[in-house]
């Protein structure tokens, strides 16, 4: 049996009450996740994120020619800055870099591209190249060396399923829907030796880290408060719950979540619009709060998706394509625009060609902002430059 199934079988990913079986004993309490006050939120972008009306070369008659049925007028657009600009529903987005607290790092993708979303989003989320294939993600091996053992709580993923970023030998993150509800009963013996048995001693430790992480969870709860009035939204509720847990001092070094349905096809123009007014409006309440708190140099927000879109537009949306922006907020970034603008004159089969590795942008994250040689985990492109 897998780990991935034993998270499911002990309950992990329920949010709700959990009575453990006495068989489960626990391997005793383990040390804290020590490395400085840093952490990292990734909101990832399901469906691939339409990047050229995101962040919009409004200024290139390209973008007209390609994008007959769904380009924005360059009368709408806004926050320009050097050909570029924000789509209507960034407002938010545009005031934040106007404030120096984001940065656009343009043409991102990978060698290779693969346009199947669960493929590319693996690759992200392993860190792999596109013809490998991995069972651990890049994240839950950066955790695997740097918890003491392990550590119930050194990730947090809001959501209903388990991300493979964050899996890796040991269970250093715990998945959960909603922390208010995550509490977990359990009658564990404390210190009790491993047995002779490795799958029954995995299990232990996997129903260890739950008692832990929910106790650790309702302590940082009960040490916060909302300070922000956030939209009533998936995404700003999960948002909400990460600033709960960073304010109450829970120390997990990456949290993620998601949001969803942007796979845009058909009737791009109106889906693509609501989509990004709830990114907007979430990551701009959550923001707010970790100004109001002085916790925003603490706390680096990641956004991206698994691919970005085709160039040329269907006649109502758009197809799978290749590179696209990430989005960087907080944690002391330059507030800059990384990589050249989009060259829609020089195009892969009507792909956009990417400029920068994604695993670059990871490897800044890992030595800037975490203090790990990003070597260790297998990554070996470079850092971004400028971008801290």
């Amino acid at each position: 049996m897998n780990r991935r199934n034993f998270l499911t079988l002990t309950g992990t990913f329920t949010g709700g009450m959990l009575i453990l079986p006495d068989f489960l004993h626990a391997l005793g309490s383990q040390n804290n996740l020590i490395i400085g006050e840093q952490c990292v939120v990734f909101v990832q972008l399901n469906g691939g994120n339409d990047g050229l009306n995101t962040f919009i070369p409004y200024d290139d008659p390209l973008y007209y020619d390609f994008r007959s049925k769904i380009a924005l007028n360059k009368d709408a657009v806004i926050g320009k800055n050097k050909g570029m600009a924000f789509h209507p529903s960034l407002k938010d987005f545009a005031q934040i870099q106007q404030n120096g607290d984001l940065t656009v790092i343009q043409n991102v993708g990978y060698p290779e591209p693969i346009r199947s979303h669960f493929r590319s989003q693996e690759i992200w989320q392993t860190a792999t190249d596109s013809n490998k294939y991995s069972n651990q993600g890049w994240l839950g091996r950066y955790l695997d060396l740097q918890c003491n053992g392990h550590q119930a709580t050194a990730g947090i993923n809001l959501d209903s399923i388990d991300n493979l970023a964050l899996k890796g030998t040991e269970p250093n993150f715990i998945t959960i829907k909603d922390p208010n509800r995550f509490k977990v009963k359990s009658d564990l013996e404390e210190n009790v030796t491993l047995s002779n048995n490795p799958h029954l001693d995995f299990v232990r430790k996997i129903a260890n880290s739950v008692t832990e992480g929910s106790d650790e969870i309702q302590k940082a709860l009960s040490k916060s408060k909302n300070e922000i009035n956030y939209p009533k939204t998936e995404l700003s509720k999960n948002l909400e719950w990460i600033s709960r847990l960073i304010k109450g001092n829970l120390n997990s070094k990456v949290y993620y979540t998601s949001l969803g349905g942007f796979d845009t096809h058909d009737n791009q123009i109106t889906i693509h619009e609501k989509k990004l007014a709830d990114l907007n409006d979430a990551l701009y309440s959550f923001y707010q709060d970790l100004k109001q708190a002085q916790l925003l140099q603490n706390v680096t927000i990641v956004v991206f998706s698994e691919f970005g879109r085709r160039v040329k537009d269907n006649g109502n949306g758009t197809d799978h394509g290749t590179a696209a922006p990430m989005f960087i907020i907080g944690g002391n970034n330059k507030g800059a625009i990384l990589g050249n603008n989009p060259n829609l004159a020089d195009l892969d089969n009507g792909d956009l060609k990417y400029q920068i590795d994604f695993r670059s942008v990871y490897a800044s994250l890992l030595k800037e902002k975490m203090n790990f040689d990003y070597t260790k985990i297998g990554i070996s492109n470079k850092p971004v430059s400028g971008l801290f």
